[in-house]
């Protein structure tokens, strides 16, 4: 059984037990109970149910494990023309442990 769920501009095919890393979620503490409830597509042993745009009941429950970062970094670099440039970005995930998926 796996789910698509949209959560922000993004989607996610996820099944029970799987953990994913989903943008920062404000006020979620570790072990604290997230849900969400906009689900694109149910795979199930009962069939496939697609939704338009979201399929009615379904939802997905997952538990926050943590709240982690990544340091991208841009370079640009030009040669023979003293031309370099270091740009930064951190952008920060929450952790999502997926407990179940309702139909």
């Amino acid at each position: 059984m796996y789910a698509v769920f949209e959560n922000g501009s993004h989607q996610y095919r996820v099944s029970e037990g799987e953990l994913v890393r989903v943008d920062y979620r404000d006020g979620a503490e570790p072990g604290q109970e997230v849900v969400f409830d906009h689900v694109l597509l149910v795979q199930s042993n009962a069939g496939t149910k697609i939704g338009r745009p979201y399929v009615g009941g379904a939802k997905i429950i997952g538990e926050v494990i943590e709240h982690t970062s990544e340091k991208t970094r841009v370079v640009k670099f030009k040669r023979r023309k003293r031309y370099r440039r270091n740009k930064g970005h951190r952008q920060h995930f929450t952790a999502v442990k997926i407990q179940q998926i309702v139909e």
